[in-house]
């Protein structure tokens, strides 16, 4: 696999951006790309997704590929919740007949996610919060499987988890002390039966499912 790195200026434009992507679409040596997200102010990433090639979508957020989730059709999934189902798969979670809490509801993680986990053949039951839930800490409690998914420093702290559970941490935070998770790692690792770390859980497991994705995108072209 050859890898293509198309860096644009900070201060370039939303034409700029688009442009870049349909050579990308329009280069028949390209089997699967991604744009960085999120991309800087006064620039539409949303748009930028949208105008990717759906059989050129590694990340899976191009609506017609979310469309596909969600009719249980097949299409590339989004990266990063793939990543948490291959890390509930390879750890043997259980998931028939429990119940799995996303904190989080961005196209990019938490609302492709909870979607994957109430598929059949998974089978959670699945409860989407934010930070806005009310009593979510008392909510969060009653997870089997708990995903942490907001974009906060530390929010999860020990009072959110129900002992034994499984800890699932998407965040990715800089702070003065370095990169930190939305869990607090400390605390809820002596409640929890899992933890992820942050760095080095969820980040390599995005990683390895763009990789899977660029490599069937280009099966499938080659069919």
């Amino acid at each position: 696999m050859v890898s293509v790195d198309r860096r644009l200026a900070a201060t370039a434009s939303q034409a700029e951006v688009e442009g870049v992507i349909a050579q990308l679409n329009a280069d028949e040596r390209v089997s699967g790309m991604i744009v960085q997200l999120p991309l800087p102010e006064g620039l539409d990433g949303g748009r930028a997704v949208e105008l990717v090639d759906p059989n050129k979508d590694a990340d899976g957020l191009h609506p017609f590929n979310l469309g596909q989730l969600v009719l249980s059709r097949p299409a590339p999934r989004p990266a990063t919740p793939s990543g948490i189902m291959r890390i509930i798969d390879h750890y043997g979670i259980e998931t028939r007949g429990k119940t799995a809490v996303v904190v989080g509801r961005s196209f990019l993680v938490g609302r492709p996610l909870a979607l994957m986990l109430g598929t059949k053949g998974v089978d959670a039951t699945v409860v989407q919060a934010h930070s806005r839930t009310p009593n979510l800490a008392g909510v969060c409690r009653r997870a089997d499987i708990l995903v942490a998914a907001v974009g906060r420093p530390n929010m999860i702290d020990a009072s959110f988890v129900k002992p034994g559970a499984s800890v699932i941490d998407v965040g990715i935070n800089r702070t003065e002390e370095g990169l930190v998770g939305d869990v607090d790692y400390d605390a809820v690792s002596g409640v929890a039966g899992g933890i992820t770390p942050v760095p080095g859980g969820v980040g390599p497991m995005t990683i390895a499912t763009l990789l899977a994705n660029t490599v069937a995108l280009a099966e499938a072209k080659d069919v």
